[in-house]
């Protein structure tokens, strides 16, 4: 099995779970179907070469990574943005590929999570 320290930050979900109480189902499942769509927008983004779209939503979902406690997806989006920032967009089809499989695991974990609600 993959060592959630590897994919999530447990402090850093201890600690919103504390502070959601009984909304971090709700945030979790929000989360989820909100990383769909950013994935998508970054994957239209990328096709046309629309610098501008990419950065904007790399910036958004790394932001809702580190709520989450999703650092290295986080730092993934992170490393898109930055490249869109410089309008370097070669080579980030491989890092959204990258980000598509963390954000796999990342999902995986977080829904035993909420099942087991450990």
């Amino acid at each position: 099995m993959t060592d959630t320290h590897e994919h999530l930050s447990r402090d850093t979900l201890d600690t919103v779970k504390d502070v959601m109480g009984d909304d971090f189902h709700l945030l979790i499942s929000t989360f989820i179907n909100d990383a769909g769509e950013h994935i998508e927008r970054l994957r239209a983004a990328l096709a046309r070469q629309d610098s501008d779209a990419a950065r904007a939503t790399a910036h958004s979902f790394k932001g809702s990574c580190h709520n989450l406690g999703a650092v290295h997806l986080a730092s993934l989006c992170e490393h898109v943005e930055q490249r869109s920032l410089e309008g370097n967009l070669d080579g980030l089809s491989d890092y959204l590929s990258q980000i598509e499989q963390e954000f796999t695991q990342v999902q995986r974990l977080l829904n035993e999570m909420v099942r087991g609600d450990g």
